[in-house]
């Protein structure tokens, strides 16, 4: 069965474009001499209604895990560690909060039409299943149509997608379906290596086992001369 047309392929994250442009559906109707709010108006007073972190709330649930655990929060050196533990999630979960379109809307036109790689970006998350962190590094390559985007973009995107409950599966897959969508692309390669704590400090216990997944789109997916490029350029000096 044939794959269906990358271009295609449809991602919506909390508070992203796609949502913005549907979302003045459901707005009251204004007088037609009141301004209609701009993109970026919509975006930030949809971020303050339903993104906000409530950093006391989570503040007494640390109390109550340490309660849990056998701990007292009240000595020294936990009476502080629910502000601490309350200000780091909403730091590692900032990708919540934002948009990782918006790095992708400034283009520079260019007659290139070989792959771009950026290899070894790092990044880190925090798996969704027991909250303790993966890291690692993300290589992405692509084929412009006719523009290209400035390197330190894609950086961004990978830090916006990877700063939330992740599985290392999606998001490998939710950069490379944000260039398809954005970049209109001849092709995507989207490989992530990572070190997953939960399964080296808990439960296996198996240090130095890496996961790696792959996302190719496009070109990359249907030609396979492409995929082996791409694949080399990115693990070439390694073999």
């Amino acid at each position: 069965m044939a794959d269906t047309p990358f271009f295609e392929t449809k991602e919506t994250f909390p508070g992203s474009l796609a949502d913005q442009r549907d979302a003045p559906q459901d707005v009251p109707s204004k007088d037609s001499s009141e301004k209609e709010p701009s993109r970026s108006e919509w975006a930030s007073e949809k971020k303050q209604e339903t993104c906000e972190v409530d950093l006391p709330r989570i503040e007494r649930a640390v109390r109550e895990i340490l309660f849990a655990v056998g701990e007292d929060p009240d000595r020294e050196g936990l009476r502080e560690t629910p502000q601490r533990v309350a200000r780091m999630y909403a730091e590692l979960f900032r990708g919540l909060r934002e948009d990782p379109r918006v790095h992708l809307q400034k283009f520079f036109s260019e007659k290139y039409d070989e792959i771009v790689l950026v290899r070894n970006i790092s990044f880190h998350s925090l798996c969704e299943h027991h909250l303790l962190p993966f890291m690692g590094h993300t290589h992405i390559g692509y084929i412009p149509d006719g523009r290209v985007i400035g390197l330190s973009k894609l950086a961004r995107v990978v830090e916006s997608v990877a700063h939330r409950p992740q599985v290392q599966e999606r998001m490998t897959e939710q950069i490379a379906d944000l260039l398809v969508q954005e970049l209109r692309v001849k092709g995507v390669a989207v490989v992530v290596e990572a070190i997953h704590t939960c399964m080296t400090i808990r439960g296996v216990r198996k240090p130095g086992s890496v996961c790696v997944t792959s996302a190719m789109k496009g070109i990359f997916r249907t030609n396979p001369s492409s995929r082996s490029e791409v694949m080399t350029l990115i693990y070439g000096e390694r073999r």
